[in-house]
């Protein structure tokens, strides 16, 4: 690799960072091409030597976010034996913990939005996609009868379940919660859920 290309990657990489820093802090609204060139020493146009535009810029500092929850995910995974209804409450719980240690990132997943005639890029996508296998595996056991496609429609559903709660939960007006009651409401709700699944699938 030439030194061009190094001092480039170099500062593509800083540019990311800095990002993450803009948006941890303040969102989305306050991530600015000038701010961040400032600080990276660069001229404002040369942001755009760096990254295509800004929604690669966001998309950039979501996968690290994504990266930075799957070891999370998999960290609860892993923390000791349990049964496939138990990984799963870690599993929610864990996801609740990390955006309440993240928030700013963790909204900015769910905030950005391309424009209507613009597509997520599929390395984004498929970065999005592989978090569902933490969810899907434990389910698999649970549920060995149901095919793939059922058990994704029911992983998503899980998941559409906890992160209403902890978007709602984490909201700052209104409707916030304390964390640890939020851990707990996260816990009971997951494990009725899946003994609701595990009543209604024996009758079939």
């Amino acid at each position: 690799m030439s030194k061009a290309l190094e001092r480039r990657e170099k500062l593509r990489e800083e540019l990311i960072l800095a990002a993450e820093r803009s948006i941890n802090a303040a969102g989305l609204a306050g991530l600015k091409t000038r701010e961040l060139a400032r600080e990276i020493g660069c001229a404002n146009g040369a942001v755009y030597n760096l990254v295509a535009d800004m929604d690669e810029l966001i998309l950039r500092v979501g996968s690290r976010t994504l990266a930075r929850l799957d070891a999370a995910l998999t960290a609860a995974e892993s923390s000791g034996p349990a049964s496939p209804a138990e990984t799963l409450v870690r599993i929610a719980v864990a996801y609740c913990d990390f955006a309440a240690d993240n928030t700013g990132l963790w909204r900015a997943l769910f905030e950005h939005r391309m424009a209507p005639d613009k597509p997520v890029p599929e390395w984004a996508v498929d970065e999005q996609m592989a978090l569902f296998r933490h969810i899907y595996r434990p389910l698999a056991a649970l549920f060995p009868k149901r095919t793939a496609a059922e058990l994704g429609v029911t992983a998503r559903s899980l998941f559409s379940a906890v992160h209403g709660m902890v978007t709602l939960g984490l909201e700052q007006k209104l409707i916030a919660v304390p964390i640890a009651a939020l851990r707990a409401e996260i816990a009971l709700i997951v494990r009725a859920m899946v003994r609701g699944l595990e009543g209604e699938l024996a009758k079939s």
